[in-house]
């Protein structure tokens, strides 16, 4: 059977570096990529024309295959002017204002088209910019309105799960506040500027920012994203709701309740602020600087009384916790085993917890039950807590009795010895 053969001969040396110079001249013409002359002009471009491939390759539309022409049409192939912007090749250059929603729902708005991209994705952010604050402003004419790129940015798009969206929950604050608290730009809408600085010193922003718990509120989540709009003055309390809903039970048992829809008052927002809310705390049942139920009642009126009531009951379980801590603590320090007692407190705190919601309802005797609940768990603790030192001491005196009889045993053994000694 015949072998075949084959004999490789060396490249001359001025073949090889040929050779080599066409691929790195291959390499720095962009060999076997797409060309894209739009990027490669606009790379050039001072200030806002300016888009790198770099900047665009972190865009997620880039990410999904689309170019420059899906959305500014033209030729992005050719380097000729007159054909890559070429009306007939359907280039549109700067895209006004005024048509970014329909242009960016041409392709968001259909869903055969982009669920192909991500199946999951919403089709409806068109239809609900259409009722909102911003996208019926549009409709009116008025073009400073936010529109699609003012949140999302333009050329280099994230999807929200990346930390550096835009519209990322971390950084949805800080988007809206661009405009939020421009006085100079907000200055013909007469809505106020301070949403962005109070939300930053709320318990909201602690949670979301600080603690990074990401299911925390933003403006998005009270006020809508591509719907933005502010809940009406009776719908503020339905929003409050979507999160505390045993704090909503609670106050549609009030006659607060009544009488805040009556004297169409914001609910929620009366006592807690909307933008600002600060973590709630017994003392806003005081009369001091935190104090807010004085800010509508008289001092000794019914409600006042109740009041009073309410913050006595929490203030002798918040009391009678600590006690038992202190207590509990103690003895475990003195090596005495109290963690049974230790895990009860948990229980007695659950239920100064429950009773500090049970004061939406603004009924004493209702609290007074989760109170009461809490007093008899805390009663406990504090016993076992005083029984384990009762236990200690005795174990100590019993050693201490136990050191004096060998100590006197030693000595008299000491004694005997000399004794024989002599």
């Amino acid at each position: 059977m015949a072998t075949l053969r084959i004999k490789f001969r060396p490249l001359p040396a001025a073949s090889f570096a040929g050779l080599a110079g066409f691929i790195l001249l291959a390499s720095c013409l962009g060999y076997g990529q797409a060309v894209n002359s739009c990027l490669d002009c606009h790379s050039a471009q001072p200030g806002r024309l300016e888009v790198t491939p770099e900047k665009f390759s972190q865009d997620i539309h880039a990410q999904k295959g689309l170019t420059c022409v899906s959305c500014h049409g033209g030729d992005a192939t050719s380097y000729d002017p007159d054909q890559a912007m070429s009306r007939k090749a359907g280039w549109k250059g700067k895209v006004d204002r005024r048509q970014i929603p329909q242009l960016c729902g041409s392709c968001h708005s259909n869903p055969a088209y982009i669920r192909q991209f991500d199946p999951s994705l919403r089709t409806d952010q068109l239809d609900q910019y259409h009722t909102s604050v911003h996208g019926k402003r549009l409709a009116a004419g008025d073009a400073k309105v936010a529109v699609c790129i003012d949140c999302h940015s333009v050329h280099d798009i994230r999807p929200p799960s990346d930390p550096r969206s835009t519209v990322n929950p971390v950084n949805v604050a800080k988007t809206c506040s661009r405009c939020h608290s421009d006085a100079a730009y907000m200055k013909q809408y007469g809505i106020p500027t301070d949403q962005f600085a109070k939300y930053n010193i709320s318990v909201h922003h602690d949670a979301m920012v600080v603690r990074g718990d990401l299911s925390a509120p933003t403006c998005t989540t009270c006020h809508g994203n591509h719907g933005a709009a502010p809940p009406g003055v009776d719908k503020v309390q339905n929003v409050c709701a979507n999160c505390h809903a045993f704090q909503a039970q609670m106050y549609e048992k009030s006659t607060h309740y009544k009488a805040f829809q009556a004297a169409s008052l914001p609910g929620c927002v009366v006592c807690h602020s909307n933008h600002g809310i600060h973590l709630p705390s017994d003392a806003m049942l005081g009369t001091g600087p935190g104090g807010v139920c004085m800010k509508c009642h008289a001092p000794g009126d019914r409600c006042d009384r109740a009041r009073v009531a309410i913050l006595s009951n929490l203030t002798q379980l918040d009391g009678a916790i600590k006690d038992a801590d202190q207590a509990l603590h103690l003895a475990e320090s003195s090596g005495m085993e109290v963690s049974e007692a230790r895990l009860a407190q948990d229980q007695a705190r659950d239920s100064l917890t429950k009773a500090r919601v049970t004061i939406h309802t603004f009924q004493p005797t209702l609290v007074d039950q989760d109170v009461q609940a809490g007093m008899k768990i805390a009663a406990a603790n504090l016993k076992a807590g005083k029984d384990a030192m009762v236990e200690r001491n005795h174990r100590r005196i019993g050693l201490g009795i136990c050191f004096i009889a060998i100590a006197m045993m030693l000595i008299g053994l000491w004694l005997y010895i000399r004794k024989l000694e002599s």
